[in-house]
């Protein structure tokens, strides 16, 4: 994010492309209420109804997958109209001519088939965000990220965002409100297969050298390319390239496209090791289970989504065999010949964050305490944080200018068919968190939302194949099926039906296609074909739905007490 998550309350406009905050995200959504009510616009763009289209000056139902015709007719509209800050794009932009062959090519007229969008409606959202005063902010979220054309999104709404001039200025510009928890921290401490910590590069040789002093390791023991992502693990476990797979804090058998395929390629791994805090459906396939402390049983350090480290202190102490995730770390790099001997998180912090990310030297213990904070890039002692990146209009490239990059429209992967007229859409939850691992284990939010979950369901589609609200029924691809319970809600679109990937019987990802995007490598969850039937014999139905999910907590009770760690999904005690 190149702003502040406070500062939302102050810009003049907040655009939503692409992104529920209410679900997923509601401290965020709190903020943009609180910018409603300062006099901010709100613009979305949805195919569905979201909570935050109930404020919205302007929402704009856009079909599902269209996302880089619409942005581009977006840019259009702000050069043909003359809301482009010309001064802006010649002082600190690169590459505007060549950006703009591509984009003169798509106009809210020519764009409205792909897009659905009323060219009125278009001209009229990109006017208010063009000229919103103090500034606008483009916000998206999993709807750009896990598209076909993800990357090329992201370039299209950073472009917006110079072109117009919003951005470099406080209280501006892009903000791409990460899907869960310290995703930010994770990337921020190199958990990327092309980054070390503090996003320097691996590629690069005094990075690399840098790097391998601090570590007291020879330079050569470093990777000098770009590795794979866990996107990539199914393929290269079928092509023989792993035989071993290390999984850490990850339900991947959950949260990975094309959960069937995956499961088999799991299975032919010589050797699968899980480190987890309970006995999820991965870790309950794994040969060995390394049990770790949860968030409440250690201390450490979070990045919020807006670049913000965040301090928390150990609540209990741990139970049982677990470890906190670098004792264990430290321990199996001892066993294996290097010393890697640590005395606590603080320390970790200091030595190895701080000492070799220049970039949040500053951000010390003691500036977190209590409820204190630390922005990066915070790079001296007496530094108060950065809220707000890019100001002036100086950029991180080699230039320090924005480079302007265009992209033409591509039709997702898996179009809907005859045999599969329907499109999936995998969305969040707000009464549960992430994959459901640890507030499956919470009886109250069981009482919230439970086993198979929802298939949310236009009338028309639900009318079309005689299913009624509350019903459970059967979608299926070509990948698998699984079962869960319609809820016919009008606030989404016709032709699509949208799932969350927190059920375990309700698995919406054994339905999803596993394609990803060239650059990222990140699934296209948000857009595969499928279809979806009533039940019948609902009596029956029911009663196979609580066999399968009982069945399901057995066993991973009975796997989990064989490995000594706690179980989950559903309270089992």
């Amino acid at each position: 994010m190149s702003c502040g998550v406070p500062g939302m309350e102050d810009a003049g406009c907040l655009f939503l492309f692409g992104y529920n905050p209410s679900a997923s995200h509601p401290i965020v959504s709190r903020r943009i209420v609180k910018a409603k009510e300062k006099g901010a616009k709100i613009i979305v763009a949805d195919p569905r109804v979201i909570e935050t289209a109930r404020i919205a000056d302007i929402y704009l139902p856009l079909k599902n997958g269209s996302n880089i015709a619409f942005l581009n007719a977006f840019a259009n509209v702000i050069v043909t109209e003359g809301l482009v800050d010309e001064e802006f794009v010649k002082e600190h932009t690169l590459g505007f001519d060549e950006w703009w062959d591509t984009i003169k090519e798509y106009t809210p007229e020519n764009t409205q088939e792909i897009t659905g969008v009323d060219p009125q409606l278009l001209r009229e959202a990109a006017r208010m965000y063009a000229t919103a005063e103090p500034s606008s902010i483009l916000c998206w979220g999993m709807g750009v990220c896990q598209h076909l054309q993800n990357v090329e999104a992201v370039h299209a709404c950073a472009a917006i965002a110079c072109v117009s001039g919003q951005i470099g200025k406080p209280n501006s510009g892009v903000a791409p409100v990460r899907g869960q928890n310290n995703v930010q921290g994770a990337c921020d401490m190199g958990a990327l297969p092309n980054y070390f910590p503090g996003y320097q590069k691996v590629t690069d040789p005094d990075i690399r050298q840098k790097f391998a002093d601090h570590w007291n390791v020879p330079v050569e023991a470093l990777s000098d390319h770009v590795g794979y992502k866990v996107s990539d693990l199914p393929r290269l476990i079928e092509e023989g390239k792993i035989r071993a797979f290390y999984n850490f804090g990850e339900d991947p058998v959950q949260t990975e496209p094309d959960v069937p395929h995956l499961t088999k390629m799991l299975e032919k791994l010589d050797l699968f090791v899980c480190q987890d805090i309970f006995m999820t459906q991965t870790a309950a396939m794994a040969d060995v289970v390394l049990p770790a402390t949860s968030w409440g049983e250690h201390e450490g350090v979070f990045t919020a989504c807006d670049r913000t480290f965040q301090y928390f202190s150990q609540a209990v102490p741990p139970k049982g065999e677990c470890k906190h995730d670098w004792q264990i770390f430290s321990e199996l790099a001892e066993r294996m010949g290097y010393d890697m001997h640590w005395e606590n998180a603080q320390q970790i912090w200091d030595e190895e964050c701080r000492a070799l990310w220049p970039a949040a030297y500053g951000a010390t213990y003691e500036k977190m305490a209590g409820t204190g904070h630390a922005q990066w890039p915070i790079p001296t002692l007496d530094h108060p944080g950065t809220p707000d990146l890019f100001l002036g209009g100086k950029f991180t490239t080699p230039e320090g200018k924005a480079h302007l990059v265009a992209h033409d429209y591509r039709d997702p992967t898996e179009m809907p068919d005859e045999e599969f007229p329907l499109i999936l859409c995998t969305v969040r939850e707000v009464g549960h968190y992430s994959c459901r691992s640890m507030t499956g284990n919470c009886k109250v939010l069981a009482l919230l939302a439970d086993e198979p979950g929802e298939l949310r369901i236009h009338p028309d589609d639900a009318k079309e194949r005689g299913i009624r609200d509350g019903e459970l029924v059967r979608a299926w691809s070509r990948r698998g099926e699984t079962m869960s319970r319609a809820v016919i809600d009008e606030r989404v679109n016709a032709g699509t039906v949208y799932m969350t990937y927190q059920w375990w019987i309700g698995k919406c990802n054994n339905l999803t296609l596993h394609h990803v995007d060239d650059r990222s490598r990140t699934p296209e969850d948000k857009f595969s074909a499928c279809q979806v039937e009533a039940l019948p014999d609902q009596k029956w139905a029911e009663r196979h739905l609580q066999e399968l999910y009982s069945q399901l907590k057995e066993d991973l009770a009975e796997t989990a007490a064989a490995q000594h760690v706690e179980p989950t999904c559903g309270g089992t005690e």
